[in-house]
């Protein structure tokens, strides 16, 4: 069952303008981070990744990274890898410094995490997309942000559209399942 859901972050009235005449549509894969301003459309696909999504409403900045895993067994001393949570969110804050501007100024959104692969879940240890979420909740909490809007957890994949122009989120999540008891925690959407 697909359940199309709109949101958009409220823009103060001297900032909030309608989109440029042509956005540029830009699909993040597992492991990318786009930064920009106004003129950005960010379309992502998300199973058990998760997708952070930024916005700033005063300067019209905003940007979003897409990852599959928490964190890496070793870290290489070199090369930061976006398909980690902590390396993802460290290259967009690097993104963000280089624009003259701090982390803490956006308003932060939570995507995905869905559980893709029940049947081949044992044990007691939480699948992927729990996990995932797990660390980008601490992420959040540790880095001082505030995650004003999420769609997470339960069945299923979603497919999420964010224009930096104006704030709107598009989120059309797909429910792979239909199983009542595991559907999604959403606030907002």
């Amino acid at each position: 069952m697909e359940s199309p859901t709109s949101f958009s972050w409220s823009a103060p009235p001297s900032t909030a303008s309608p989109l440029p005449e042509e956005p540029l549509p830009q699909f993040l894969l597992p492991g990318e981070v786009v930064f920009g301003g106004r003129k950005l459309r960010l379309h992502t696909l998300l199973g058990s990744c998760v997708a952070l999504v930024f916005w700033d409403p005063k300067r019209l900045l905003g940007g979003m990274c897409h990852f599959m895993l928490p964190q890496r067994r070793r870290r290489p001393a070199a090369v930061l890898d976006g398909r980690y949570a902590v390396e993802a969110l460290e290259l967009m804050f690097a993104a963000m410094y280089r624009a003259g501007v701090s982390p803490q100024q956006f308003r932060v959104g939570m995507f995905g995490g869905g559980n893709m692969f029940p049947e081949a879940q044992s044990g007691h240890q939480a699948h992927v997309g729990l996990q995932n979420l797990s660390a980008a909740q601490r992420l959040i909490q540790l880095n001082g942000l505030r995650c004003d809007v999420r769609h997470v957890g339960g069945w299923g994949y979603r497919n999420l559209v964010f224009e930096v122009g104006n704030g709107r989120l598009q989120l059309n999540h797909m429910d792979s399942l239909q199983s009542p008891g595991q559907l999604p925690e959403s606030n907002g959407l």
